[in-house]
């Protein structure tokens, strides 16, 4: 297999809570209205990421996986995963809130979907001074059956909010009440799963006069009780990385990048998946390089070994499966 930072196309979602900072601030081409999501590596059905540049340029993610198996993904996670993408790579844009959702388990989602679950991550990208995020209940004893009577009244007595800031970063397993706020940019890292259900939604209609469906009595059985708010604490090192969630999902860690460094990934078994959160920085690898904006991603193989990043102030997320 041929290694080089793959870049993809991304697939732009519209959503009753998008905006337009996909498109103008990172670019993102569309005719789209109401923007939230840029997908930027996903293995969903129907929603497959194609590269868009290099010897592997219009070919898809499941192309790649089925043709170059362990090379691609790194021999552990082959053997746990087979021709399925772990993970589905998102930036958000948040205009207005999203709903008041939860996410399964992957023992429910194998259940009632045949999916795995859905444990994730937020990095803070950029944020309005007042914007927040809903983060588990208030009361860490409260019966998951409130979730089938929120209403405009009693809903800031039952979720938690956390104000954020542009870096902040939160770990959200599976089974925890959240919501991204309006005002938020954000790096989203997953599992490959596109379940969600909804236990509110702000009482909004779509431009059909329509509320959209809510599935409290799936988020009931879903929904676990956490007792810490899962902010990360983490510290920036200069031209290292500095790790952020580790978790049996993904790995994700942040370098901060300020003039050129090289690291080795020979003894790394997985993929690297490398999105841009601030600045500019080029990246060679195996003597291809690519240059990579804020709010653009890149793919390199399992079988990369070492990466050069080059760049006067930029930051990553590096994110890798080490099963």
């Amino acid at each position: 297999m041929k290694v080089y930072p793959i870049k993809f196309n991304p697939i732009l979602k519209e959503k009753i809570w998008g905006g337009n900072k996909l498109s103008t601030i990172f670019a993102k081409q569309t005719n789209k209205q109401d923007v939230g999501e840029s997908w930027e590596v996903s293995d969903v059905n129907g929603n497959i990421s194609v590269v868009s540049n290099g010897i592997y340029k219009g070919k898809n993610l499941k192309s790649l996986l089925i043709e170059h198996e362990a090379l691609f993904l790194g021999a552990s996670n082959f053997e746990n995963f087979g021709h399925q993408f772990p993970l589905l790579i998102k930036f958000l844009d948040a205009n207005t809130d999203l709903s008041v959702q939860v996410h399964p388990d992957n023992d429910m989602a194998k259940k009632y979907h045949n999916s795995f679950g859905k444990t994730e991550m937020w990095y803070i990208m950029d944020s309005d001074d007042d914007a927040n995020i809903v983060m588990g209940l208030k009361n860490e004893n409260a019966n998951p059956q409130i979730l089938n009577h929120i209403t405009s009244e009693n809903i800031e007595s039952v979720f938690n909010r956390e104000c954020v800031k542009k870096g902040d970063s939160f770990f959200i397993p599976a089974g925890k009440i959240h919501a991204i706020g309006a005002g938020v940019l954000a790096a989203e890292i997953q599992q490959t799963s596109d379940i969600t259900y909804r236990v509110y939604d702000w009482d909004r209609t779509d431009d059909k006069g329509e509320k959209r469906e809510l599935h409290t009595k799936l988020a009931e059985k879903a929904t676990k009780q956490f007792h810490s708010n899962g902010k990360s604490n983490y510290q920036l090192q200069s031209n290292r990385s500095s790790n952020i969630v580790d978790c049996e999902y993904f790995t994700t860690n942040i370098i901060n990048v300020e003039s050129e460094c090289v690291k080795d990934y020979s003894n790394l078994d997985s993929f690297l998946i490398f999105m841009c959160v601030e600045g500019q920085v080029n990246i060679t690898a195996d003597g291809e390089f690519e240059t990579l904006q804020m709010g653009e991603t890149i793919l390199l193989p399992a079988i990369t070994n070492r990466v050069m990043f080059s760049s006067e102030n930029a930051k990553l997320l590096e994110v890798y499966v080490n099963a």
